[in-house]
């Protein structure tokens, strides 16, 4: 019996994908937060002044993908 699953993709894959799909116009911010081993991000696109921030990640892909899906709706 063969076996046909998807390898996940590496942190940075799932990096060159999300930079691929947000816009270049838009603004991302990435921190690590102080005293952890966790990641935040922000996107936001030029006419808004700020975008909401992530929840914190282990992994900043993660960080960026949680920051997209949560100001994506912008763009609707």
């Amino acid at each position: 019996m063969g076996h046909n699953y998807a390898k996940p993709l590496t942190s940075g894959q799932k990096m060159e994908r999300l930079l691929t799909r947000i816009p270049p116009s838009w603004a991302i911010k990435m921190e690590r937060v102080t005293g952890s081993a966790t990641w935040r991000a922000t996107v936001h696109a030029p006419e808004a002044t700020e975008g909401a921030w992530s929840d914190a990640h282990q992994d900043p892909a993660d960080a960026l993908e949680d920051a997209w899906r949560r100001n994506r709706t912008v763009l609707a």
